[in-house]
């Protein structure tokens, strides 16, 4: 099965490796040439634009920034649809809304081709080690044709649904985790303007029910100790209003995740937007201090 990947990115970057180390043949197209120059280094090859690689795969991922990005990928005018494509397989990871997923579910199906919207949860490091959780929207017959790629960096594989049902579990399963950071930033934010230790009240809060899996891996990272970026404020930002668009859409209220995003708009519109999601706590911390002369 010869596999096609579009968009090199951190987690692409990581699991292109992955697939060609299990050994699949693997295309690439990036935007931006340069990056890559590593995935090439390690086997790939380098397809000069998006037509030609979706006729030298069978099996096409995309992992791409935002819903445009997306959108502009599956173009039927200059993009992966503008040849004959009938027969492949595409797999959209990118973590976008809903309704961009049915979009462009529509344009596949009228080409006689089929798609799998497989956003992922994990960032960098698991994808490195391969136990990313996917989560799969489309039809049975199609997960079962690409589970041997996903095998290659996946520990489990949930198809939840139909089309675009991956994609809104994906939205489900983020949000929680960024109210997270907001409330997690504005407890040591209290703390810190109290007078607390940021390492102690980090580590008692680790050794708690106030935890969630995540933290203890980031606390060097909060602490200043480790400038790895796994996933970025940023982006973060973009999930919350792909989420809070889909509830509107849905009838769902979303206070909690709409209060959350105010801050993670914030920080975007800064140097920490480009940081790990958390460092959301030190902009918060920060951007307190500033506001008030510092603490007590």
């Amino acid at each position: 099965m010869r596999v096609g990947f579009v968009g090199l990115g951190r987690m692409g970057q990581a699991l292109v490796p992955r697939l060609l180390d299990a050994g699949f043949p693997v295309v690439v197209w990036n935007r931006t040439p340069a990056k890559a120059a590593a995935v090439l280094e390690h086997g790939a090859t380098s397809a000069p634009s998006l037509p030609e690689l979706s006729q030298a795969a069978d099996i096409i991922l995309t992992m791409l920034t935002d819903d445009n990005a997306v959108e502009a990928v599956y173009s039927p005018a200059d993009g992966l649809l503008a040849d004959d494509v009938a027969g492949r397989l595409f797999v959209e990871m990118s973590t976008i809304r809903p309704d961009t997923i049915k979009r462009i579910a529509a344009l596949i199906m009228d080409r006689r081709a089929a798609l799998l919207d497989a956003p992922v949860s994990g960032t960098v490091g698991p994808a490195r080690e391969g136990k990313l959780l996917a989560l799969v929207g489309g039809a049975a017959e199609d997960v079962e044709r690409a589970r041997p790629v996903f095998e290659t960096f996946c520990r489990r594989i949930a198809h939840v649904g139909p089309s675009s049902s991956g994609t809104t579990m994906k939205l489900a399963l983020n949000m929680p985790m960024a109210v997270y950071w907001q409330a997690l930033a504005e407890a040591l934010t209290m703390g810190v303007q109290s007078g607390l230790d940021l390492a102690q009240m980090l580590d008692l809060i680790a050794d708690s029910p106030a935890a969630i899996g995540a933290l203890r891996a980031k606390i060097p990272a909060i602490l200043g100790q480790n400038d790895e970026i796994g996933f970025d404020v940023t982006g973060v930002r973009k999930d919350l209003l792909a989420m809070t668009a889909t509830g509107q859409l849905l009838g769902t209220p979303t206070p909690a995740a709409s209060a959350a995003l105010l801050t993670y708009a914030a920080a975007s519109a800064t140097e920490w937007g480009h940081q790990d999601l958390a460092h959301l706590v030190s902009y918060y911390i920060a951007m307190v201090r500033e506001t008030t002369g510092g603490g007590t």
